[in-house]
C-alpha cells in the first residue's frame, strides 16, 4: 500500500478526565497516515482518484472539536473510524494524537496515543450472466471493470473461462 501522511493537524478540543480540561479546552495535534493505493490517481492526475488530504484534515479537526471525551484513546478511535467510514479506499489508517499540555505534574514534552485500524473487508460472491447481445464480450468487460476498481479484490472462479 502507498501512504499519504498529514502531520501536525491542530485544533482546540475539550478532552480530559479533569473538569477544567473539558471547560477550558487545550490544543490537540493529530498525525494521520492513510494506507491506500494511489495508482489510479498517479495515472489520471485527478484529485477525484485519490484520498483528498484537505478533506481528511478538515474531518480530523471536526473530530478534535467534537466530544468531549475523557481519554485521547477515544479521540484517536473516533478519528480512525471517521476516516475509514468516509474513505473506503483507505485500507488502513494510523492515527497519533498529541496532548502537549496534559496535566502531568513533572516536566515532559508531549503525550501521545498512536493507533492503527484497518478497513473491514466485506466478502461477497458475485454471479454474472447475460442473455442478450454479445454475452461473452459483455461479461468479460464487466469482469475487467470489477478487477480495475480500487476497492475490489477479485478471485475469478477457476471454472469460468
Amino acid at each position: 500500500m502507498d501512504r499519504i501522511s498529514v502531520t501536525g493537524i491542530t485544533a482546540t478540543g475539550h478532552h480530559g478526565v479533569f473538569e477544567h480540561e473539558k471547560r477550558e479546552g487545550q490544543p490537540f495535534t493529530v498525525d494521520v497516515v492513510l494506507h491506500t493505493d494511489t495508482t489510479r490517481a498517479a495515472l489520471s492526475d485527478n484529485v477525484t482518484d485519490t484520498v483528498h488530504y484537505g478533506e481528511v484534515s478538515a474531518l480530523v479537526v471536526g473530530q478534535i472539536q467534537a466530544g468531549p471525551w475523557d481519554l485521547i484513546e477515544k479521540l484517536a478511535e473516533q478519528i480512525a473510524q471517521a476516516i475509514l467510514t468516509g474513505y473506503p479506499s483507505v485500507a488502513r489508517v494510523d492515527v497519533t494524537v498529541h496532548k502537549p499540555q496534559a496535566p502531568i505534574p513533572v516536566p515532559f514534552d508531549d503525550v501521545t496515543v498512536a493507533i492503527s485500524r484497518v478497513q473491514r473487508e466485506h466478502r461477497a460472491v458475485l454471479a454474472l450472466g447475460s442473455n442478450l447481445g454479445e454475452s461473452r464480450q459483455t461479461l468479460q468487460a464487466a469482469v475487467r471493470e470489477l478487477q480495475d476498481h480500487p476497492q475490489v479484490r477479485s478471485k475469478p472462479c477457476p471454472r469460468w473461462r
